[in-house]
């Protein structure tokens, strides 16, 4: 087993490297970069947003600029710089590290990734790594929660559609799931904004926000109901999109088991229905249900979570993630999609590991990576 996970972290290092060349180069093409919004916002193309200019240091080996820009309207190389000074403008370059050739800017960020050292964001006078620690939480919270009920909601359902398999249960639940799967996430939140927090019919939950203004100041006990008050609707709205696939993988996994041998064999000797699924049935039939747990809880903390943390105003990576995509926030967009993609990359082999753990027979040594 060591030989294997020795293999997989090897097999991590070209994987990581080629993910991070193909995101480089599709920005180098993406219009609106940060030094086209700055001179934008200096002739007053981009909106109410401010620029200002620090003297700190990026992630690309220049000074750090920290503009707040929107986008703007530049559809050619510097199309919004007429009428500056072009001395201006190659500063302005200098300070964003864009005087610098495309290869050499790739290999001092991933030279300086490799410490995780991701620089400083672009529009915020803080450090990428503080302001992924600062959002984890909120993230966190919403994967955890997410997580947890959906498994507690989809393994007890695919047990009981397993063994109801062809009744009307089986039809009116599997019809629910595929509504549930149909609708997405994000559609549903709006319906429940519409409903419940005041958008139309009900005001019973807040709209926004991971916790109250005056939370600080509650008691320990209405913080926790506060907590999850506000919590409710966000969650409620990913369980709902995500618990679909889980529980069809339950249904169809015991449905599989339950029609082998050792079940017939083991019914045949008289033994309790009961006890012949949660005795025999079970071990085998949770493997690959337990064992993707780690999985999804890392697909819905880091992907599954971006538009309702947008829509709730959740301040979590989702939003952190959403909001340097707009602004051309490089540092932020290279530095979380590092992380982002080792943890997925480690996650994968945690999955593995697990496998070997639930299930002994499983004997990752004698297959090739």
């Amino acid at each position: 087993m060591l030989a294997y996970i020795a293999r997989r972290l090897l097999l991590m290092i070209p994987t990581l490297f080629g993910i991070m060349v193909l995101n480089f180069v599709i920005i180098q093409f993406a219009p609106g970069g940060p030094v086209e919004q700055l001179l934008a916002e200096l002739q007053g193309l981009g909106g109410d947003a401010t620029a200002r200019i620090s003297g700190g240091s990026d992630d690309f080996g220049g000074p750090q600029v920290d503009a707040t820009g929107t986008g703007s309207d530049v559809t050619s190389r510097y199309r919004g710089a007429q009428g500056l000074d072009p001395e201006f403008v190659a500063e302005i370059e200098r300070m964003f590290g864009f005087d610098k050739p495309a290869h050499e800017r790739f290999f001092l960020m991933i030279g300086n990734f490799l410490t995780f050292d991701f620089g400083e964001s672009y529009f915020r006078d803080t450090p990428v790594m503080e302001l992924v620690l600062d959002k984890l939480p909120v993230s966190i919270s919403l994967g955890l929660w997410t997580t947890l009920l959906v498994y507690l909601i989809s393994i007890p359902l695919g047990i009981r559609k397993a063994v109801k398999d062809g009744s009307r249960f089986d039809v009116w639940t599997s019809g629910v799931v595929v509504v549930g799967y149909a609708i997405p996430n994000f559609l549903f939140a709006v319906m429940l904004i519409v409903m419940f927090a005041g958008g139309r019919y009900f005001d019973w939950f807040p709209l926004r926000g991971l916790v109250s203004d005056d939370w600080s100041t509650l008691p320990w006990w209405q913080q926790i109901l506060d907590y999850f008050w506000h919590i409710a609707l966000p969650v409620i709205a990913l369980v709902v999109s995500g618990f679909a696939t889980l529980t069809m993988l339950t249904k169809n996994s015991f449905l599989d088991e339950i029609n082998k041998m050792y079940v017939l064999t083991a019914r045949a000797k008289g033994l309790a229905s009961r006890r012949v699924l949660y005795g025999h049935v079970f071990r085998n039939a949770m493997l690959i249900v337990v064992a993707g747990f780690p999985g999804a809880f890392i697909s819905i903390l880091f992907t599954g979570s971006v538009l309702i943390e947008v829509i709730f105003s959740l301040d979590g990576l989702g939003l952190l993630g959403f909001e340097a995509a707009i602004n051309r926030d490089y540092p932020v967009m290279f530095g979380t999609l590092y992380v982002f993609t080792l943890l997925g990359l480690l996650i994968k082999l945690v999955e593995d590991i697990v496998y070997t753990i639930i299930d002994p027979r499983i004997d990752f040594e004698t297959r090739r990576v």
